[in-house]
C-alpha cells in the first residue's frame, strides 16, 4: 500500500472516530486526538525494508512528501524545513496539515476541516457574536490557544454575514481550511503562497478589491496589525485571529509588535479601530464532545479611555465589571456552562485561571478585583 493510500486510511478513521487532529512521525505511532486527549491507534506502515511496522520510517514520510505537499510549498519546506497547506482525502474531508522536522525526523499533525460551516448554535458560542459580525467596521479579533477552534468561529461569523448580508468579503488564509457557496454575499478566498505572497501583499492588494469585508488568518507582525487599522479607519471590518490566552491580554499583545516610541500612535489608532476581542478555550462537555467558553472584550467607552491613556493592564476589570455591555471573562463562561448542565463542576474549576473566584460565584459570591461585590 502507498503512503498516501496508507494516510487516506488513517484520516477515514480519524474522521468516522471523531478526533479533530491527528498526529504522525518518524518512529513513532499514529496519534489521535480525542476529546481533548491524546490516544494511540492502530495503524500499520510499509518500511523500506520490505517489511511492516507499528510506526512509519523516513521513506515512507519521504514518499508521502513528494506525494501531499503541492508545489508550491516545496521551497518553503525545503528553506524553513516545515510548512503549512490543505490536502483533500477523496471521500473523507479537508485537512490542514503541518509538515515539518524535529530531531532531523518527520513529523506531521493534521487537524480535521468540516465540509460545512458550523452555524453559532451547533457550536455553542454566544449570541452577541452576531452582533459582532455585523458590525460596519472596525477590527475584530479570535484569540486563543492552537486547537481552540478559533478557525470554526470565525467561519461561523462569516457564514452569518453571507447568509444575511449583501457584502463584498475577501479572505487572506495559509491554507484555506473552509469553502464558501456565495449566497447573499460575494467571497473570494485567496490562499497564501498559491493565491497571494504573503498576508502583507495580501492585504495590501485586497484593499484595492472594493472589499467590506477582510479577513486575514492570522495577526503574525506589526505590518499586519498597521494594515488592519488602516482598513478599519477607512470603512472597512477587518476578522483576524491572534494568540493569546485571554482577552484582557489581547491588547497589550498588540502593542507589543511595536517599537516603544510607535506604541502611543498605535493606542491612539487602535482605541477606536478595535470593536471587539474574543479569546476562546475548548471545554469537555458531560457525556463527551467539546465546547468552546469565551471571554468577551467590547471596546467601550471605558475600554477606549484605558487603551488611550496606556492602561492596558487595567482591562480584565474592565471585562470582569462589563457585563451589562456584552463583555464576560472566563469565569462567567464557566459558571454558566456549569449551570446550563454542560459542564462539570470539577472542569471548570480545572480549565479557570482563578478557581478559588469560581468557587466563591458558584456560592452567589461576585467580587471584582478591587474587592467590591458586584451581586
Amino acid at each position: 500500500m502507498s503512503a498516501q493510500a496508507t494516510l487516506d486510511k488513517i484520516l477515514a478513521a480519524a474522521s468516522e472516530g471523531g478526533a479533530s487532529d491527528i498526529h504522525l512521525k518518524e518512529r513513532g505511532p499514529a496519534i489521535f486526538r480525542l476529546d481533548g486527549s491524546l490516544v494511540s491507534v492502530d495503524a500499520k506502515f510499509n518500511q523500506a525494508d520490505g517489511t511492516v511496522s507499528d510506526c512509519p520510517d523516513n521513506a515512507w514520510f519521504e514518499e508521502l512528501k513528494d506525494a501531499i505537499v503541492p508545489e508550491h510549498s516545496m521551497p518553503q519546506l525545503l528553506k524553513e524545513r516545515g510548512v503549512d497547506f490543505s490536502y483533500l482525502a477523496e471521500g473523507v474531508g479537508r485537512f490542514r496539515v503541518n509538515l515539518f522536522l524535529q530531531r532531523g525526523m518527520w513529523a506531521m499533525a493534521m487537524r480535521l476541516v468540516k465540509n460545512t460551516v458550523p452555524s453559532f448554535e451547533q457550536l455553542g458560542i454566544m449570541p452577541i457574536l452576531r452582533e459582532i459580525a455585523e458590525e460596519p467596521r472596525g477590527i475584530v479579533l479570535l484569540a486563543g490557544a492552537t486547537g481552540s477552534g478559533k478557525s470554526t468561529t470565525l467561519a461561523a461569523m462569516l457564514e452569518h454575514i453571507n447568509e444575511n448580508f449583501r457584502k463584498h468579503i475577501v479572505t487572506l488564509e495559509d491554507p484555506i481550511e473552509f469553502s464558501y457557496e456565495d449566497c447573499q454575499s460575494i467571497i473570494e478566498q485567496r490562499e497564501i503562497g498559491l493565491d497571494c505572497e504573503s498576508f502583507q501583499r495580501g492585504m495590501k492588494h485586497a484593499l484595492r478589491q472594493d472589499p467590506d469585508i477582510i479577513l486575514v488568518g492570522e495577526m503574525r507582525d506589526d505590518i499586519s496589525l498597521r494594515t488592519a487599522m488602516s482598513a478599519a479607519d477607512t470603512g472597512h471590518l477587518v476578522l483576524s485571529t491572534l494568540h493569546t490566552t485571554n482577552a484582557g491580554t489581547s491588547v497589550q499583545r498588540i502593542l507589543d509588535f511595536f517599537e516603544a516610541g510607535e506604541r502611543p500612535q498605535v493606542r491612539s489608532q487602535l482605541c477606536t479601530t478595535l470593536k471587539a476581542v474574543i479569546c476562546q478555550r475548548i471545554i469537555p462537555r458531560i457525556g463527551g464532545g467539546v465546547i468552546p467558553a469565551q471571554e468577551i472584550l467590547i471596546n467601550t467607552k471605558t475600554v477606549q479611555k484605558l487603551i488611550k491613556e496606556d492602561q492596558v493592564g487595567k482591562i480584565p476589570v474592565a471585562i470582569e465589571t462589563g457585563f451589562d455591555d456584552g463583555m464576560q471573562d472566563f469565569n462567567r463562561a464557566l459558571l454558566d456552562l456549569v449551570n446550563a448542565g454542560t459542564i462539570t463542576k470539577e472542569t471548570a474549576l480545572e480549565k479557570s485561571d482563578n478557581p478559588r473566584a469560581l468557587e466563591m460565584n458558584f456560592q452567589g459570591i461576585f467580587l471584582s478585583q478591587g474587592s467590591r461585590i458586584l451581586g
